[in-house]
């Protein structure tokens, strides 16, 4: 290292020239002149003014220190030159300061030079003052490898070296590495300070099994009485990163030098372990303590009002904001206010503060365009993004590309999606993780769920981000088996200790146990929730209702509900929706009604939920009422959705004609396809060919390549006896390539979810359950069931289509039921579509005959089946 500037200084053997003269190595083409004009030249390009009268070594050392002080960097450097050439030597307290400022500019090679001089003039290994400052220059210029050689050559190493070298592994985040020297420290017997306690703090708060240690450094403090405020507060931020909130809380109100950094540390603990209601709570006894909030306090508490939707607290907050100046103080504070407006739906005030902050960095940026991006504005996001780039002359980073690639994949203004995964790889950005896991997000919504899944295997480096977002990818290609068995996985990865599954994952991981009726992993998933504090947060809680009525515990969906705290327009309808699933209307009707009382603004989706429920409890009069008043009563315009809904609520009621008026009413821009096809079911229900046909027809123009529309007039046709124009439409299907979703039934036993399809044997034990079910069809018979042979769309034989209608799905997933649980046991079905007469009848009888209660959930509704009755009353 020496070797680099081997030739700066003339050898100490001479005697150095006056500042009169200039030296003879200057007027040379010399490697010392040239490596003399580089360090002048590194700090500003041109070279000091040589001092004309001489001055004392000491003036020297207290000009350089001096400047240091006042950070004035590289006014220091130039004195040090200056001081070179005026023939003064340095000493071991010129050489700390200049390290620090040279540590301070971040300049590696400048550092590298000061280093040769450092050798030149003996102060290399004996000065341990010196050799401390080299560890601190390295750790700054970020060189992992210099730092331990320095180290390695302090012959006696103090508490300062050690102290050095423990804080430089922290900043690499090498964390085993520096408890290794914090016991090699010990073992020396050189007495730790507070200042070593910290670091060690800060790697245990980052080791799964660091919290064995951090309780023993905590000890050890108080034992030395070194718990003054900067180690409380990094104790506590150590805590609340190995989420131990109650050490955290035990802490703060035992310390009377409790400080404004004590309070944020534990805000911030709070909030980062998601336990928003007693952050909020914590802010109070903090306010009412006399400690005045600042710019952190606030950025770290908005992300609360952003999680739990409080608009009003973070609307105080923002004025509170402005009142003290923390938003011009502190660019987090404008990132974290555009962050809880956009959370909160109020895009319009988060670019009002975002327009009223002149000096914006990248950070608010990126808010500006997540912002946009989360609430589907993505044309106004990529608007951004180009202004940003192209305007303000900042390059995205991850965090933009992050937010801007699914702004792409939902633009229609961005017709190529994948090209966008180009532009990443371009900017060298396709390595990093974020960006990674939002191609994966990406390629999972475009439906090329197996390049997602290619991207997630090549990851080496998977956090809980990575492992959230590809099971949102099989959700949301429904998918729903994978993503349960990839959170199997994900619990059982060698390093699950980094991947505890949070609010996120519950929540995007409960409609899979919905969707399956996996309601014995869908409570395993309660347990942990409320075991870690989860549960009755509003996302997760939302998720919770939902799962259980999908499962058919409509009881513990209400009672889930009533300890949700903070609950929102979301949480409000699951829980009417899932009223409406399972026939109780007028529940659903008293709900909205509670709604209104505690002040919640129903939305559009409230009343497709209310519509709903109405329908499946034939309330038509009712429904009717509140679609004509929905406008005026509370405030929402009705949509082609609501349409949709009040269609499917006078047809199912078999007033298929008001229903096909009502069509006519529709405004003209408004999309009538969910209208029509809730038309064409009505039709298929009361076998209306007429309107049928009508429907049918116009659904075919809309959507020529779903299948229902063909299948539902092909059903029709049948049952009219129309086998030929059944066929007809058969062949069309054909021809376009569309094909019939096969009907699937689903059944949780034990740890797995089994699924069964109509006609298939696949299953381990098909014939078992064919056998069985014959047998139970002739205790049908004897009770008086009558197959109901119109149920099978197909022109054979009578005796063929019985054997047919034995092997519906619903009909294996229940014997499956029967044969594998104990007597008593309720069985749970799930199918993907709409139960059929025969097996809604058969279901009743089986019910009686095995004294079971059966709960089958088909595509609209639930049916709970008890001796020999259903809960629907053949309504549905």
């Amino acid at each position: 290292m020496s070797s680099c500037l081997h030739f700066l200084l003339p050898p100490l053997s001479q005697p150095l020239p006056s500042s009169r003269q200039k030296p003879p190595y200057l007027l040379r083409a010399s490697p010392t002149s040239a490596a003399l004009a580089e360090v002048s030249n590194a700090v500003d390009g041109s070279p000091s003014k040589l001092i004309s009268q001489p001055r004392s070594p000491e003036f020297w050392i207290d000009s350089l220190r001096s400047k240091v002080r006042s950070n004035l960097l590289r006014e220091a450097v130039l004195t040090y030159i200056d001081m070179i050439v005026s023939g003064i030597t340095p000493d071991n307290f010129a050489f700390p300061a200049l390290l620090k400022a040279v540590a301070d500019l971040r300049d590696a090679d400048l550092g590298k030079q000061i280093h040769a001089h450092v050798y030149k003039f003996g102060y290399g290994a004996d000065s341990v003052t010196v050799a401390n400052t080299l560890v601190n220059l390295y750790r700054k210029c970020g060189d992992f490898g210099d730092v331990y050689k320095v180290f390695d050559r302090i012959t006696e190493r103090n508490q300062v070296s050690w102290n050095s070298l423990i804080s430089s592994l922290c900043s690499f985040e090498k964390w085993e590495m520096a408890l290794e020297a914090f016991r090699r420290m010990l073992d020396e017997d050189v007495e730790p300070s507070s200042f070593t306690l910290v670091s060690v703090a800060i790697a245990c708060s980052n080791l799964n099994e660091g919290l064995l240690l951090g309780k023993q450094v905590h000890a050890f403090s108080l034992r030395k009485g070194e718990l003054n405020s900067f180690m409380v507060n990094t104790l506590v931020a150590m805590y609340g990163k190995l989420g131990k909130l109650g050490s955290c809380k035990v802490l703060l109100g035992s310390f009377d030098g409790r400080d404004l950094v004590t309070w944020n540390t534990v805000l911030s603990s709070l909030c980062q372990n998601e336990q928003f209601l007693e952050a909020l709570e914590y802010l109070r006894e903090m306010v009412l303590n006399g400690v005045e909030p600042d710019g952190f306090t606030i950025s770290s508490v908005l992300p609360v009002c952003s999680h739990l939707e409080l608009l009003r607290t973070g609307k105080e907050m923002h004025a509170y904001a402005l009142k003290n100046g923390s938003l011009d103080e502190n660019s987090f504070v404008g990132s974290a206010l555009v962050d809880m407006y956009c959370n909160c739906k109020r895009v319009v005030s988060a670019r009002r503060v975002f327009d009223g902050i002149f000096d914006r960095k990248i950070g608010l940026w990126n808010a500006m365009i997540a912002g946009c991006a989360q609430n589907e504005r993505d044309e106004e996001a990529l608007s951004l993004f180009i202004e940003m780039e192209e305007s303000a002359g900042l390059l995205a980073n991850t965090t933009t590309m992050a937010s801007v690639v699914p702004a792409c994949v939902r633009s229609n203004a961005f017709s190529r999606k994948e090209a966008i995964h180009g532009f990443v790889v371009k900017r060298g950005l396709g390595e990093d993780r974020f960006v990674q896991n939002a191609l994966m997000d990406m390629y999972s919504r475009l439906g090329n769920i197996d390049i997602a899944e290619m991207i997630f295997s090549k990851l080496e480096d998977k956090d809980l981000v990575t492992w959230n977002t590809m099971i949102t990818g099989y959700v949301f290609s429904e998918c729903h088996e994978d993503a349960l068995l990839l959170l199997h996985k994900m619990q059982n990865f060698e390093r699950k200790a980094d991947l505890k599954p949070n609010s996120i994952t519950l929540m995007t991981i409960l409609p899979s146990c919905a969707a399956l009726s996996a309601l014995a992993k869908g409570k395993e998933i309660h347990a942990y929730s409320i075991k870690n504090n989860l549960a009755t947060g509003v996302a997760v809680g939302s998720a919770l209702v939902d799962m259980y009525a999908k499962c058919g515990c409509l009881h513990n969906a209400r009672k889930v509900f009533d300890q949700i705290p903070i609950r929102n327009v979301i949480t409000w309808n699951v829980i009417i929706m899932a009223y409406g699933m399972h026939g109780n209307g007028q529940d659903a009707i008293d709900l909205l009604k509670m709604m209104i009382v505690q002040k919640v603004k129903p939305n559009e989706v409230t009343f497709i939920s209310v519509f709903a429920a109405c329908s499946h409890s034939g309330m038509v009069d009712e429904g009717l009422r509140i679609f004509y008043n929905m406008q005026n009563e509370y405030g929402v315009e009705p949509s082609s959705d609501h349409y949709a809904c009040v269609v499917d609520l006078l047809g199912r009621a078999g007033r298929v004609g008001e229903a096909y008026q009502l069509m006519n009413t529709m405004p003209l821009d408004f999309d009538k396809a969910g209208a029509w096809s809730s038309l064409l079911g009505a039709c298929r229900i009361h076998n209306n060919l007429e309107i049928g046909e009508i429907a049918a027809q116009n659904l075919v123009r809309l959507e020529p390549d779903v299948a229902s529309h063909y299948v539902l007039l092909a059903n029709i046709y049948s049952s009219a006896g129309l086998w030929e124009k059944a066929t007809e439409v058969r062949r069309k299907m054909r021809e376009k390539g569309v094909r019939k979703e096969p009907g699937c039934s689903w059944i949780e036993h034990g740890d797995e979810v089994h699924k069964f399809i109509a006609g298939d044997s696949s299953h381990p034990q098909s014939e078992k359950l064919h056998g069985y079910l014959e047998t139970l069809w002739e205790k049908m018979r004897k009770e008086g069931y009558v197959p109901d042979t119109s149920c099978v769309l197909h022109n054979v034989e009578e005796d063929e289509k019985e054997v047919l209608l034995c092997g519906h799905s619903e009909k294996l997933a229940i014997a499956f039921g029967i044969l594998n649980t104990s007597p008593g046991t309720v069985i749970r079905v799930a199918k993907n579509l709409r139960v059929c007469n025969d097996c809604h009848q058969a279901t009743k009888f089986i019910s009686k005959i095995v004294d079971r209660e059966i709960i089958l959930r088909d595509v609209r509704r639930f049916h709970h089946f008890k001796n020999g009755t259903c809960s629907c009353g053949d309504y549905w």
